[in-house]
């Protein structure tokens, strides 16, 4: 059983988030206001953030770079009106592992939802062990580091999961329908429509590629998906 916290200022929206969360078996606490979440003690468990990024007194953002900046890695989701690719950007640079844009249907989120929270739970396997080089990038797939020329990289755990998904398929087009089922976890991609995939690899590209706006490491394969070469 999994323990949710919705930030959400909107108490009809946060009432149907609620009772569709805990239908689907989550324990699910419900704040509005951006301070309550920065004032949670940090060893409360949580195993997913529902956040707004519209609340008051305290954005969103300011919310996600504060858990951030104090170590908190709890998975977050961003559940926002605000649609503007630059504001997903900022979302996933900050920490976000998705952003989904308002209204969204109630099945699709839960969808995401449990997406996330199977990623978190997941221990890697043998499989996933190995050190990668990729260009100038050394990435561990059992130790899940990503270090570039000596230094570190702070890399979200979907975008973890996203370039670990190009490494095992390296020199192969790895569809958007396959990143959506490996990585997302959706069991029925062609039915979402979304553009997180892309702005996810933008976020990753611009953490790894030497030039974000001539990539050299995961390059777009047109009307396909992408291909890890380096």
């Amino acid at each position: 059983m999994s323990r949710v916290l919705v930030v959400e200022d909107n108490v009809n929206l946060a009432l149907a988030l609620r009772h569709s969360l805990e239908s689907d078996g989550h324990v699910v606490d419900v704040v509005g206001d951006g301070h309550a979440v920065l004032a949670r003690p940090t060893g409360e468990p949580l195993d997913l953030i529902i956040l707004d990024l519209m609340l008051p007194h305290v954005d969103g953002f300011t919310i996600l770079r504060g858990l951030r900046a104090r170590g908190d890695v709890t998975p977050v989701l961003i559940l926002s009106a605000l649609g503007e690719e630059v504001d997903r950007i900022q979302g996933f640079r900050l920490g976000a592992d998705d952003y989904v844009v308002k209204p969204v249907g109630l099945v699709e989120l839960l969808l995401r939802v449990q997406a996330i929270l199977r990623r978190s739970a997941a221990a890697p396997g043998p499989a996933a062990a190995g050190r990668h080089v990729v260009g100038d990038v050394v990435v561990d797939l059992g130790a899940r580091t990503v270090v570039r020329d000596g230094r570190s990289l702070e890399i979200t755990p979907l975008e973890f999961d996203l370039l670990a998904c190009l490494i095992r398929n390296r020199g192969r087009a790895v569809t958007r329908d396959t990143l959506l089922a490996e990585v997302w976890g959706f069991p029925e991609p062609r039915r979402v429509r979304t553009r997180t995939i892309d702005t996810h690899v933008a976020t990753l590209r611009s953490k790894i590629e030497e030039d974000p706006t001539r990539p050299a490491l995961i390059l777009t394969v047109r009307k396909i998906g992408y291909r890890l070469d380096g």
